[in-house]
């Protein structure tokens, strides 16, 4: 791969964008692939068989060619706002999928680097930490605090935003108050209702790591219908 396109790589990775590597695996030429962009003769003929790799995000060579597809999906982010038990099994769960993780929890004794290495914590209140992030309606929201100092502005954030994908931790009981606490914020029955509360798919499990699978497994379930 020449020097120019590996540092166009880096760039778009860094920026968080979604393409393609295309190569012709017996010249080595290789160039980045994006829907209406125009590429080399090389591959041009190509370019629909591509552009269907490219549409359903797969890898591979393209059958009787020596060309190579190789799609860049954009990580999906999730914040887990609440650095609990659940949290330290849900993001084991998780860490290995097309997610990045970002926690928040103003508890710096619960948000340390020695219970989530590798992922990248947020120490502040999550009305402070949005506020430097740049969110859309491609990231998840998953709060697990029971506290409504912290929970609540999380989820008000995920409702503006549009998250595709907001689940709170609580029992009936608890869901319902925060609904209510919700409309008095202003937010009509159809955004709340896009909660998943109490949150995750019904397993039956009662522990930790039981409750943080039945999360992962809506989160995942959720991430496919969009």
């Amino acid at each position: 791969m020449k020097l120019k396109v590996l540092k166009e790589v880096i760039k778009k990775k860094e920026n968080r964008s979604e393409f393609a590597i295309i190569t012709n695996l017996e010249t080595g030429n290789s160039e980045i692939f994006e829907p209406n962009i125009a590429i080399s003769e090389d591959f041009e003929k190509y370019k629909d068989k591509i552009n269907g790799f490219y549409k359903d995000k797969k890898s591979g060579v393209i059958e009787g060619t020596d060309i190579f597809i190789e799609s860049y999906s954009r990580s999906i982010r999730v914040f887990i706002v609440g650095a609990v038990n659940i949290a330290q099994y849900l993001v084991d769960y998780i860490k290995n999928l097309n997610f990045e993780i970002i926690v928040i929890d103003p508890r710096g004794y619960f948000a340390g680097r020695q219970r989530f290495s590798g992922i990248r914590i947020i120490n502040k209140w999550p009305n402070e930490a949005f506020k430097k992030i740049n969110t859309n309606s491609d990231a998840a929201l998953i709060t697990l605090t029971h506290d409504t100092k912290i929970d609540d502005p999380a989820l008000q954030h995920a409702l503006k935003k549009n998250f595709y994908y907001i689940g709170a931790l609580g029992s009936k009981k608890t869901h319902i108050s925060r609904c209510e606490r919700l409309k008095l914020a202003g937010f009509n029955e159809d955004k709340i209702k896009s909660i998943h509360g109490p949150i995750g798919i019904n397993l039956g499990g009662k522990s930790a790591s039981e409750i943080a699978l039945s999360i992962a497994a809506q989160l995942v379930a959720e991430t496919n219908k969009k």
